[in-house]
């Protein structure tokens, strides 16, 4: 390729803010995919991870429509996503990443990609990375003026009141939260000059057993929810972090609740892992944590308190339910999945 933004490329970072920041800021929504930078020199494409390794196998899917909709030497930067019938599924988008080029093909049809558009790097002959941002948003206007799906743009705002009203709404449904970019801020790859702030929603778990840490006490806390029907216990993710002195005292909190495998309600396919201790699932936890695929937290939650006022059975998978905003159709249309 010879374009004048060379390939491979580190991407422009975001720093974590614990609220939508107020400025000469544009707004997007923070897209739960891949981050992805598409390189286009006539009919050669390449898709970049974040961590400047090829994407292009795994999405054969959007090769014709990328070179069919974007100008013929360009550089973007986006998101892949997979649309889901609730909302964009990072767990459908994992599942896209397989060596086998048959099942490549296969999941090409099954859970197809769209390409979320939020920045213009290069056109033609010109490097637009010092370019400021508020110029670089209307030339990707500009030229994905007629994209259509799997192609699509990012929305954006410049008012903070709107921002504040996405990140309140945007809870789940494929949505991370809300990024802030100065508008008058130039490309820089590698560095953390955009802010993000991201949800962290609160949960009550089931503390079904825990993992001890190597150096003794508790290492994590093995997390449920009761939901399904007939309703069960689901193994839903853990809860970790703990200090020294506190693995030390929940070791001796939980050892009253210790019993015999055979009588705990996780059977050997749905039970976390080997080495741990199960507990007689009576105690309650508040954690808070980001994103779930499943009913399965994706990192590990953070303890909040225990809860001897809340029941094990009040504590439901609905809990981690999120319904898609309005925005999600107005990108993607009706999902038909």
């Amino acid at each position: 390729m010879d374009l004048p933004v060379p390939s491979p490329l580190k991407p422009m970072l975001a720093r974590a803010e614990r609220e939508v920041p107020e400025g000469d800021l544009l707004y997007e929504p923070k897209w739960d995919g891949f981050r992805c930078i598409v390189f286009r020199d006539g009919d050669e494409l390449v898709l970049q991870s974040r961590n400047q390794r090829p994407l292009t196998r795994y999405f054969p899917e959007l090769v014709d429509p990328l070179l069919e909709q974007l100008p013929s030497r360009c550089v973007l930067d986006g998101e892949l996503v997979v649309v889901g019938p609730n909302g964009l599924d990072f767990g459908l988008l994992s599942g896209r990443i397989q060596p086998a080029a048959k099942q490549i093909a296969l999941l090409s049809g099954t859970s197809p990609a769209s390409f979320v558009a939020f920045d213009l790097l290069a056109v033609d002959e010109r490097d637009l990375r010092d370019t400021p941002l508020r110029d670089r948003r209307e030339l990707l206007e500009e030229q994905l003026a007629d994209a259509r799906a799997p192609i699509h743009l990012t929305p954006v705002t410049t008012d903070p009141e709107t921002a504040r009203d996405w990140f309140t709404r945007f809870d789940g449904a494929g949505f991370d939260g809300v990024v802030a970019k100065p508008l008058d801020g130039t490309y820089v790859s590698d560095k953390r000059v955009q802010f993000k702030v991201k949800h962290h929603r609160t949960v009550e778990c089931v503390v079904g057993g825990y993992q001890p840490h190597k150096d003794g006490g508790v290492g994590s806390l093995l997390l449920g929810l009761h939901g399904g029907s007939p309703r069960t216990l689901r193994w839903t993710g853990l809860c970790s972090a703990f200090s020294a002195a506190k693995r030390r005292t929940m070791a001796a909190e939980l050892s009253t609740h210790v019993v015999d495998e055979s009588a705990h309600p996780w059977t050997d396919s749905d039970r976390p892992e080997d080495g741990w201790v199960p507990l007689d699932c009576s105690l309650v936890v508040e954690v808070t944590c980001e994103n779930a695929d499943d009913g399965v937290l994706r990192h590990p939650a953070r303890f909040v308190r225990w809860r001897p006022d809340r029941t094990p059975e009040s504590c439901l998978l609905d809990q981690l339910d999120t319904g898609a905003p309005a925005e999600f159709t107005e990108v993607f249309g009706q999902s038909d999945s």
